[in-house]
């Protein structure tokens, strides 16, 4: 299985500062871009949906990894259809545990079972509605790398921490489990920096405002030698603004929700 997308061979000189290796690494970093689903899909509209998009990925192939995260029942759809393609597939969520009497989660060998590449964990949605912490995601991200997975982690502040200024803090907090894993696990890993208060909403982040977040944690990645590690933006991202978020030096691609399942939204996303 493919690693995670990482830096081009870089060289600095002794005067160059850590904040400027950090966004020379950041910038060197190949485009990523990754629908999630949801909980939407059918067969029969998921078979067009991944037939343009694989054959929209083609001409991607080089400047940016596509992959897309569907619900459970169609790995197995995903599987069949884009193998042998440029596009990768992936699951939503997974469990912490092996496996065992744990009703209705999904182990993260199961998910290898249908090639799945890329798992999301943490996401915003599970933080709120299902009660997971920061603790869970992380034992959910080492599951998925027990299984040869790259889990994508996801962070995020809702609309209240962020107009009380807890941006950071946040973050900080989110982190703390993962990095604890240490440097090794780290480097197999993908971010996702999703503002809650953009998801869904029709807002996003400003392109300096994303940059700012994305570069406060590229700069604690960093403190565990994993400053190379894609850190996606998440957060009402389209075609229309896809350009101005992605053209900021540690935005390395796109956590895409709504847009993805319209494909030529979704390629234009890739390419802008």
């Amino acid at each position: 299985m493919a690693a995670p997308p990482g830096d081009k061979a870089l060289q600095f000189n002794n005067g160059t500062t850590a904040t400027e290796r950090n966004r020379a690494v950041g910038q060197a970093i190949t485009r990523l871009v990754i629908g999630n689903w949801k909980m939407h899909g059918k067969l029969a509209t998921n078979q067009a949906l991944l037939e343009a998009l694989a054959a929209g990925s083609m001409s991607l192939s080089g400047q940016c990894h596509l992959g897309v995260c569907v619900p459970f029942p169609y790995l197995a759809q995903a599987q069949a259809q884009l193998q042998g393609s440029a596009l990768s597939w992936g699951a939503q969520d997974v469990s912490a545990h092996l496996g065992g009497a744990y009703t209705g989660e999904v182990a993260a060998p199961m998910l290898a079972d249908f090639g799945a590449q890329w798992v999301l964990v943490g996401h915003s949605e599970r933080r709120a509605m299902h009660g997971e912490d920061s603790a869970l995601v992380a034992s959910k991200a080492q599951a998925a790398l027990n299984a040869g997975i790259t889990p994508v982690v996801c962070i995020g502040e809702t609309l209240e921490q962020h107009d009380a200024g807890h941006t950071d803090a946040v973050i900080a907090d989110q982190l703390a489990p993962v990095l604890a894993l240490g440097p090794q696990a780290l480097a197999k890993m993908v971010f996702a920096y999703e503002p809650v208060w953009a998801i869904g909403t029709g807002q996003s982040a400003t392109p300096d405002q994303a940059q700012a977040v994305h570069a406060t944690i590229r700069e604690r990645l960093a403190a565990f030698d994993a400053a190379d590690r894609p850190i996606l933006y998440g957060g009402s991202v389209k075609a229309d603004n896809a350009a101005g978020l992605l053209s900021m030096p540690d935005i390395n691609g796109a956590l895409v929700g709504g847009a993805s399942l319209l494909a030529e939204e979704f390629l234009r996303i890739a390419a802008a």
